[in-house]
């Protein structure tokens, strides 16, 4: 990987895409704001002749490619937006705007699809349609929701959509792939619970809304170790507590809020209710009201077990079986590729990003893309097509 102003692009990658790459590290922008990245890869497709659908969730570009008399057609996703980061690189491509970077590699991402556009309008190896997915909003705002919600399989009929996100401490020219749930659901919540202030002299004329949310938070905490099967996965977490502003004055109200992560609809909704209940019960104990507010996003990613196999298959002829992981734990982050899972068959894979720089965690201001990942994507992108589009 380049991290160094003189260390030149791989060989082995075509230079205009490695390029490209940088560029769009070098001008992030962030969800529903990718003027500048749509325009780009509106225009790169353009070039290449294929035709180019723009407006869905307001940045989103969509590519059609046909070949053949078949009527079947796939959909393969990348997604385009930054994050709101101060980049501490100090490589020439690093982000020219404060605030700003790709620490996720969704410039990777858009770059390693380009590139498989570019291969497959040439060899047009397939029998019938390949939509390319430019989506903007993955990070928190769910543009794939959007994507969803505003006809994306209604104008663009697709039998079937892929992903493919790069992954840091899975070595590069790995890939792994799960059959299920290979990322996590994640919902918000707040709670806010109201008494009768005091002087913190003499408690006894209040109802004390920090003792009860000190008890609420350690009955939550039983959710998960209690409530659930203990074969089922689960996240319940507690990362705001807020109370008060005075040494010598019991508050009036205090305010808690987290997050709820789990793989199925099913876990999730028992852990919500498992929080109304607990809620409820410390609310009658203490006296205080507690009003609970849940707060739903994106759910989880979930594999259809057929695609799934099918691209293991996919990767393996690239890398060879002992290359392709299946046996890695899903990851409690979230993804909003889920909502287009929810409404097609289809499998969402990691690509090794390297186990060194290329490792650098996602979300972190040293992150970089691993320029030397981007021809195995790009690879593993058309060989799919070829598989699925006979």
């Amino acid at each position: 990987m380049d991290n160094s102003s003189g260390k030149p692009a791989p060989s082995s990658v075509n230079s205009k895409y490695v390029a490209l790459r940088r560029e769009l590290h070098a001008h992030p922008e962030l969800a529903f704001n990718e003027h500048r990245t749509s325009g780009l890869v509106a225009s790169t497709l353009e070039s290449l002749g294929i035709e180019v659908h723009r407006g869905l969730a307001g940045t989103g570009v969509i590519g059609k490619l046909r070949c053949g008399d078949s009527s079947r057609a796939i959909g393969l996703r990348a997604d385009m937006d930054a994050l709101p980061i101060q980049e501490k690189n100090d490589f020439t491509h690093r982000s020219r705007h404060d605030g700003r970077m790709h620490a996720c590699g969704h410039d990777g991402h858009t770059a390693m699809l380009l590139a498989a556009a570019d291969a497959l309008s040439k060899i047009r190896n397939f029998n019938g349609t390949v939509y390319f997915i430019f989506q903007p909003a993955e990070e928190t705002e769910g543009g794939g929701r959007v994507m969803v919600e505003q006809g994306l399989f209604d104008q663009f009929a697709m039998d079937a959509v892929f992903g493919l996100h790069n992954w840091p401490g899975l070595p590069a020219g790995q890939f792994a792939v799960h059959a299920g749930p290979v990322m996590a659901s994640a919902d918000r919540f707040d709670i806010t619970l109201t008494g009768r202030g005091a002087h913190a002299a003499m408690p006894h004329q209040g109802n004390d809304v920090i003792l009860a949310g000190s008890v609420l938070i350690q009955a939550l905490q039983s959710v998960v170790s209690r409530k659930l099967d203990p074969l089922d996965q689960a996240v319940l977490s507690i990362t705001r507590f807020h109370a008060g502003d005075a040494y010598n004055i019991l508050p009036e109200k205090a305010h808690l809020a987290g997050t709820i992560r789990a793989f199925n609809d099913r876990v999730r909704d028992q852990v919500e209710g498992e929080i109304r209940r607990i809620c409820k019960g410390v609310g009658d104990s203490f006296g205080v009201l507690v009003a609970f507010d849940m707060h739903y996003g994106y759910p989880a990613t979930v594999n259809t077990a057929a695609e799934a196999e099918l691209c293991r298959s996919v990767a393996a002829e690239l890398v060879g079986d002992d290359n392709v992981r299946t046996d890695l734990q899903p990851s409690m982050g979230a993804e909003d590729f889920s909502f287009m899972l929810k409404k097609k068959p289809g499998c969402y894979i990691w690509l090794g990003n390297g186990l060194g720089e290329g490792g650098c965690m996602l979300h972190n201001p040293h992150y970089d893309f691993n320029d030397e990942v981007l021809p195995l994507g790009t690879e593993y992108w058309c060989k799919l097509v070829a598989r699925l589009l006979p």
